[in-house]
């Protein structure tokens, strides 16, 4: 069983994506144009603590920071609910992207998760605030 199916916060099997207030996304250290981060709603919190949901320019990928990896998200496998996304389990074995060097690290008021994108060849950088510091301006390390 993956670890998006085990962070369900109900019966169905929906994880509740929302978005991550103040997190940061960076490729080869620059902001792309069109980006945004995500991960489990309230409900779904404490089991799918280790995954983030992040858009790159159209493509969605979802990394599961506990097995160090990376999945191809197709937009048809999320349901818009405002700004916010439902999905089923996205962990899908034939849409693993390959990655390397992935590292994590405290950077005080976040967490800082690097990784290569083995079919890209970049480096993404996503920050995600602490839970006990959700209103601290990220980006400044």
């Amino acid at each position: 069983m993956s670890l998006a199916a085990r962070a369900r916060g109900d019966e169905t099997g929906r994880v509740e994506w929302t978005e991550v207030p103040n997190g940061q996304l960076r490729l080869d250290g620059k902001t792309p144009l069109n980006w945004n981060v995500y991960q489990p709603g309230k409900k779904d919190k404490k089991k799918g603590v280790n995954l983030i949901l992040v858009l790159l320019g159209h493509r969605y990928l979802m990394l599961d920071t506990k097995a160090r990896s990376i999945y191809e998200v197709e937009p048809a496998d999320l349901t818009a609910e405002g700004q916010d996304f439902e999905s089923g389990d996205l962990a899908q074995p034939a849409r693993v992207v390959p990655s390397t060097d992935w590292s994590d690290r405290d950077v005080g008021g976040a967490e800082l998760y690097k990784v290569t994108l083995g079919d890209y060849g970049r480096t993404l950088e996503v920050e995600l605030p602490h839970p006990l510091y959700p209103n601290i301006r990220l980006g400044v390390y």
